[in-house]
Parts: C-alpha cells; structure tokens; sequence
C-alpha cells in the first residue's frame, strides 16, 4: 500500500472552505468555528492513512466529502442543546432538572430581546430593586410577609445564616445534617456562612429538649433542614417546627427552615405521600423557609427565600446579596413561574414538572402503545412491546416514592443495548433511556406528546441504518422551537398548552 499516495490526496482546508456546503455552514456557524473543525477532520484522515488498512482508508476517503458538512455541524453546535428524556426521571438532574413551559419560555424571551427596567423605575425614572419584579408575587402566593431570591438553595441558606447568624451558634438536629448534590454538606455550607454549627439529639431521634438544652448566649437561631432527598424510618422522632417555634419565641430566637425541594401544591391529588408545602411551614410559624426553584416548584434554578419581612430586609443589605442575586433571565422565568402558581389548577396544567406528575396511567399507555405501533408499522427490525414501568421524582426530592408509568421497551436486532444507548447519545436531537432485563425502555411520562413523533423518527433511522446500513427515515421530525410570541411552538403536534401573548 502507497501510503504517500493517501497522504497527497487529503484535501486541502482552502479547497474545502471554497464548497458550497461548506461556505452554507460558514454563514451559519462562522468561518473560524467551521475551519477548526475541517482541521480536526483532516487529522483523523491523517491519523487513518498513519495506521489503518487500505480497505478502512479507501472506504474513508469515498465518504469523507459526502460525510463532513455533518461532521462540521456535530461539531460546529452550542454544547449544551435539547435532549429527549425517555428516563421517567422527572427532575434529572444531568439533564437540568425542571424544564419550563410555554409561559416561562416567554417571558425569558421577552428579557432578552432587548433592554429591560431591572433596575429602573418607570413611575420615577430613579432606580429600582431588581428584586421588586418578584417579592410580592411570591410573598402572595406563599403567604409569606416578604422574599427575596438567589441563585439556587445552598446560596439562600448561606445568605441566610450569614445575614442572621454569622458568629453565633445555630442549632440542628444530627438527623437533619443532610448532603446535596455534588458533595455540598449543610454542616460547610454553614462554615462558610461564618455560622458555628451546634448538634444536637441523634441520627434518628431528637426531641425539643435537646434544643433546648443545647441554647446559650451564643445561640443565634434554631435551624431545621427537611430531608428531602432521603427518609429514615423506624425507630425515629423528629422534632415539629411548631415545637421549635414556641421554644424560639421563648428565647427569642428565629426558627430557620431549609425545605430543600420546596413544594407549593398538595402532591396527595397525585397519588404521592404526603410532602409538607412551603405555605404550610410559614403557616405553623417559621420566621424563614428557603426552597429550590428548579425542583418540585418547577422554575428555574434559584434559592427562593421566603419570611418574615424584617428579617428578609436584613438578607436584602447584605453584602453577599450581591455576589448571589438573580440575573434577568432567572427572574423573568422566576416571575412566570410564580405567576402561574396564582391559580394552582393553571400551575398543574401549564407548569411541565407538576404536568407530568399530573398523567393519568390510561394517558401514558396510550401514548406508549402509538409509539410501539409506530415503529412496528416502520418495518425496522427488532422486538417491540409495552410494558409497565416505575417512574421516579429525582433531583433529591420525594425519595423511594415510586409512581408508576408505561414505557416502550425495545430488544433492538444487529446491535446490543448498551451499542443503541452509545447510539442514541449522538443523534441529532440525544435520545437518554435507561436498560434493564436485556431492554432499552422509553418511559412515556417525561416524553411529551410533541416529542412522540420526534422520537419515532430518530428511533427509525437508529434501527433501520443498524440492520440495513441506509437510513430509514420517512420525513423530518418536527423540531420544538421557541419564539419571541408565541413562546413554546411545536411544528406538526401538540407539546404543552400554548398560551397567548402575555405583557411582562
């Protein structure tokens, strides 16, 4: 084999650049971008000549024209970009968590098109608070007599502990001592808010005498942290934030609450347990609550604060207040998603987390079995069927709570499982599943019913190219898009409710 010969036949960057593909995508992605990623084409082909066989460098060579605009857009796209979740993970959290709707998706594109009055006053001309776009509509909705919002839930209990405590002692139950994602643990985040940490009670016991026993002169608030993302069962007592309430207007001192994933509607409508709502601390006498916005509230990610106003005040003139706030963007998604929460039968219907907590069973296997017909009608081979699944709340919230669902599974021909979910992850628009008993399972309450027809379509040309090496793909999947007016619009089937235009 003349390798020489090989060599001298690559392409030259400036050759490829003068196509007329190519000089599509350079109007597109930019001619820097579109070059960097010819010139990494280029040294894989390289690469080949160096060390493949002659039948792998002539079968390179006879696609790598037809193959490389595509290989220039895969690598020319913004890295983080829409993926089809078939997990039934609700809030995953490699996946972002809570998505938003039509109405957050808005009024976040009414923010960026333009200038803002973030900080202005409109009825004065003076400055404004950015953080009065919000306050009242959350403090409305939860009852709360002020708020304010950071950037997600361990800046909120920083921000509160360094407000209000910084110092001093805080007492916490050993039981309560929880870690979040990412090795975040309650007891550092306090460190770093300057608060010292005071234990007290056991793992799986602590009574309210054991805080009581526990204050001193040093003590600067009685701290609570809602497991949220693990339960400890047995032989357990915990002790009531009613209970604390009372110790701390004993002694004067505020009852701090952490509620973590943070809920506002009753999930007993679902078929879940039970979950205490943030209306419901502030309502037994928690002078703060602090919660997440991108879990079960359904929002962007945000640490929402939520109070008695004098002690909000104190968050607000702090000088980490600054380094933690909102950008525009998260407050106008904050803003719709509470606005929503107004009329909570509007947040269950347009809000997507609450949505899909919200199908029905006769729904999802309903869904599944069009999507397994679907591809059986492709003539794409592989064992296709219906099955009952368990779907799971995630992101640290309602754990062991199981709710259950339907899924497509697939026994795909010519290729194993973990071969389709490597598969999968590349398409244009990832597809994430999950494998289990020698299947790829496609659980139906995290795919949206626009996503169906987008989903049989990357799954047709998936199977058909695995078993007959051409693409089978009858049309173009409809993509998602979002608009300056018209907020979430799915070309060719329903996604969510639409709403009209609304003024933010």
């Amino acid at each position: 084999m003349n390798k020489n010969y090989y060599f001298k036949n690559i392409p030259k960057v400036d050759t490829l650049l003068k196509e007329e593909r190519i000089q599509a995508l350079c109007r597109i992605y930019g001619k820097g971008s579109v070059t960097e990623a010819i010139r990494e084409e280029l040294d894989h082909l390289r690469a080949l000549v160096r060390t493949g066989t002659e039948e792998e460098i002539t079968d390179e060579f006879e696609r790598f024209t037809e193959e490389l605009p595509g290989k220039i857009e895969e690598a020319s796209r913004f890295p983080l970009r829409k993926v089809i979740n078939a997990t039934g993970i609700i809030l995953h959290t490699n996946l972002g968590r809570a998505p938003l709707g039509n109405l957050q998706g808005e009024a976040l594109f009414q923010t960026m098109g333009g200038y803002t009055n973030l900080e202005y006053d409109t009825e004065t001309g003076k400055r404004g608070k950015r953080w009065e776009h919000y306050a009242d509509l959350i403090a409305s909705v939860t009852g709360a007599e002020g708020a304010a919002a950071v950037n997600n839930n361990a800046a909120a209990v920083t921000l509160m502990l360094s407000a209000l405590t910084k110092g001093k002692e805080v007492i916490v139950s050993r039981g309560e001592l929880i870690e979040i994602g990412g090795h975040f643990r309650i007891p550092e985040v306090m460190e770093q808010s300057g608060a010292r940490l005071r234990e007290v009670g056991t793992t799986n016991r602590t009574r309210i005498s054991d805080y009581e026993e526990a204050i001193t002169e040093e003590t600067g608030a009685l701290l609570k942290v809602h497991t949220s993302n693990y339960k400890i069962i047995g032989f357990t007592e915990e002790t009531s934030i009613e209970e604390l309430v009372e110790l701390g207007e004993k002694y004067h001192l505020p009852v701090l609450v952490d509620a973590g994933s943070g809920v506002l509607v009753n999930l007993e409508q679902f078929g879940l347990a039970h979950e205490p709502t943030v209306q419901e601390m502030l309502k037994k006498g928690a002078d703060i609550v602090t919660f997440s916005g991108d879990k079960l509230l359904g929002g962007p990610q945000a640490g929402i604060i939520t109070g008695k106003q004098k002690y909000i005040n104190e968050m607000l003139k702090h000088p980490l207040m600054r380094a933690l706030r909102l950008d525009k963007c998260t407050i106008a998604a904050l803003t719709a998603t509470f606005r929503e929460y107004l009329n909570e039968n509007n947040a269950i219907e347009h809000i997507p987390v609450l949505w899909m907590l919200s199908r029905k069973s006769d729904e999802l296997k309903q869904q599944a079995q069009e999507l397994c017909a679907a591809l059986k009608n492709t003539g794409v081979s592989g064992e296709f069927a219906v099955e009952p699944s368990i779907s799971m709340m995630g992101g640290g919230s309602l754990p062991a709570e199981e709710i259950p669902s339907f899924a497509v599974t697939i026994k795909p021909a010519g290729m194993s499982c973990d071969e389709m979910a490597e598969r999968m992850r590349k398409m244009s628009v990832p597809v994430i599943a999950y494998t289990k008993n020698g299947r790829v399972w496609f659980d139906m309450r995290t795919v949206t019913a626009g996503e169906v027809h987008e989903l049989k379509c990357e799954l047709t040309m998936l199977l058909g190219e695995s078993f007959s090496g051409e693409r089978v793909w009858e049309s173009n999947p409809p993509r998602t898009r979002l608009t300056p007016n018209t907020g979430f619009e799915d070309q060719g089937a329903h996604q969510l409710p639409n709403h009209a235009h609304i003024t933010y």
